[in-house]
């Protein structure tokens, strides 16, 4: 009996027995055969479906990239949690981005280089202190089953970004995505992945992040997100927002990184009007999350950008 077996994977051919009878008269012979040759050429069409079946399954069983860990532009010396192997239901994802030429960011950095794909790169500011002093914070303040550590996402992995529904990235004020990386945002966001970017300033900051952004969506443009909107109540009410600085100005009585820039939170929606990338422009939540635990960091300025970003980590989970 003929037998195709296709299980998640698990291909398993029967054997063809093909017997011919010495008494079969001659003239049964020939369509006996070609009954047989139909029968073997369909066996053989089924055997190679489930092959490339079986491939693309294991191909997208191996697409997730493990963790792993980059030099960051500021340090590179924050140990890894006890429990960073965790298998937990939801991952904090940081972009990895190239520069825009010559661009430098407002941040600490010192070791920039132009290979991106290794660390030392703008994409790195904050990096990896703020990605999970902030996890921590939200472990204790939400039932959220969340790894303890942050997971690098470059948009260049095949359809690894597919696996990490949130993507966040600092200082897209210097970035510059490729036509593929900004198509492949695009059709991350349109699926329901959300995109929170932050720490970038002024009208060059602005001019050099739109450059991008207009390549993922040339069709949408960036508005002002009204108070009233979900993003804001999801978890704390957040109608009294205020400017959160850098670290570098603690103590200064300074909250702008640079003069006449007023905060703003801004957002990109669906047709269905869901935001699907949201940005904290003029302000800093990465360096509110970095020093969280600095006691020369105003407390009032972490307390807020940790609520921003539960608020919009809930919100993306459950819109």
């Amino acid at each position: 009996m003929d037998a195709v077996i296709c299980n998640a994977g698990a291909l398993t051919i029967g054997r063809v027995d093909i017997i011919f009878s010495i008494f079969a008269a001659p003239k049964h012979a020939g369509r006996w055969y070609a009954q047989v040759m139909i029968r073997r050429s369909r066996i053989v069409r089924r055997a190679i479906w489930c092959i490339a079946a079986a491939a693309v399954l294991v191909g997208t069983m191996l697409a997730q990239r493990p963790f792993r860990e980059y030099p960051g532009i500021e340090y590179n010396d924050f140990p890894l949690p006890a429990d960073y192997a965790q298998k937990t239901e939801y991952v904090f994802a940081r972009l990895m981005y190239p520069q825009y030429p010559g661009a430098r960011g407002f941040g600490f950095g010192f070791r920039g280089g132009s290979d991106w794909k290794h660390g030392y790169s703008m994409w790195t500011q904050d990096y990896p202190r703020a990605d999970r002093h902030f996890l921590l914070a939200l472990r204790r303040l939400t039932r959220i089953d969340a790894r303890s550590v942050e997971q690098p996402v470059d948009l260049d992995d095949g359809d690894d970004v597919y696996n990490w529904p949130w993507l966040y990235a600092v200082q897209p004020g210097t970035w510059r995505l490729t036509d593929p990386q900004a198509a492949k945002l695009r059709d991350y966001l349109l699926r329901g992945g959300f995109f929170m970017c932050d720490d970038f300033w002024g009208e060059q900051g602005w001019e050099i992040f739109e450059e991008s952004m207009r390549r993922v969506f040339p069709d949408r443009r960036a508005v002002d997100l009204d108070n009233q909107d979900a993003i804001f109540h999801t978890v704390y009410d957040l109608n009294d927002r205020y400017q959160v600085p850098g670290a570098r100005y603690r103590g200064t009585g300074i909250t702008e990184k640079c003069y006449g820039c007023p905060p703003a939170w801004r957002g990109i929606y669906d047709d269905k009007g869901r935001v699907m990338a949201a940005m904290t422009f003029d302000s800093d939540l990465g360096d509110s999350w970095e020093w969280a635990d600095d006691p020369t960091y105003d407390e009032k300025y972490s307390a807020l950008g940790i609520r921003i970003g539960v608020n919009y980590i809930v919100y993306s989970m459950t819109h």
